[in-house]
């Protein structure tokens, strides 16, 4: 599985991307995170706000950080 925060460094993206940290490990899901920093990268998900989650190319949430219950939820449903 392939999860990518999108989002340019802010406080918020940072937040989501230790929240993805705590729920891989959570589901015990195998899962290769990693961060798009780069603004032409971030417009081609068409996500308009950061931060931003996608989880095998799919945009799960933008503009927010969701709650580790719901990012945990999604990574459940993408691994069966």
């Amino acid at each position: 599985m392939k999860i990518q925060i999108l989002g340019t460094g802010c406080m918020k993206c940072n937040k989501l991307y230790a929240e993805v940290e705590k729920a891989i490990a959570q589901t015990g899901v195998s899962a290769e995170l990693s961060k798009v920093e780069k603004i032409e990268e971030i417009v081609k998900f068409g996500a308009a706000f950061t931060p931003g989650l996608v989880i095998d190319g799919e945009v799960k949430s933008q503009g927010k950080v969701p709650k580790l219950e719901q990012i945990a939820a999604w990574i459940n449903e993408a691994n069966k």
